[in-house]
């Protein structure tokens, strides 16, 4: 058994601008730096043996500045990526989801579909129990992520998935993997 603790990167500045991020590195704001650092006050003493994180620059400060500086280590997989909107990365989230159900297969131009970035995400979680069984991890990442360790912990299909609002969690999500 492995414990997963789940939280999304911190606010980042193209989150306050409504636009969607895919695969575009972006960065904290202000205020996601402020959120980061009150992460890791809260998860530093939570039995966290090591965080998962994607190596994109908003999850990677996000990591850095809950859990730099500490013994737990960081490890960065770009399988944990968010999904790749290919040639609408940085474009207006409404844009982005006018049409979300036509890419559950079908990828965004240049990018990927639903469905590849769910399967990505949970093959990467999946190999977690193989050094990690019986402690306890952080993984940091975005909604590709969270829907990733919907799809592998709770069998949640990625049609129910992608058609459900994704909703932020203040102290994110715990996951139990066999």
């Amino acid at each position: 058994m492995l414990e997963i603790v789940f939280e999304t990167h911190a606010l980042s500045e193209d989150n306050e601008r409504g636009l969607a991020t895919g695969w575009l590195p972006g960065r904290l704001s202000a205020q996601g730096r402020e959120n980061a650092a009150e992460m890791g006050r809260r998860r530093r003493e939570d039995g966290i043996a090591a965080v998962f994180c994607s190596d994109l620059r908003r999850s990677v400060e996000t990591a850095e500045l809950a859990f730099g500086g500490t013994d737990i280590p960081i490890l960065y997989d770009w399988r944990l990526r968010e999904r790749d909107f290919g040639s609408r990365n940085g474009t207006p989230s409404v844009e982005v989801g006018r049409d979300l159900m036509d890419h559950l297969d079908r990828p965004y131009p240049d990018g990927e579909s639903h469905r590849q970035a769910i399967y990505r995400v949970a093959r990467s979680l999946a190999e977690l129990p193989t050094r990690w069984a019986g402690r306890r991890v952080m993984v940091i990442g975005h909604i590709a992520t969270q829907r990733g360790l919907e799809h592998l912990v709770n069998r949640a299909t990625v049609e129910d998935l992608v058609a459900r609002r994704f909703q932020w969690r203040e102290h994110g999500w715990e996951y139990r993997l066999s």
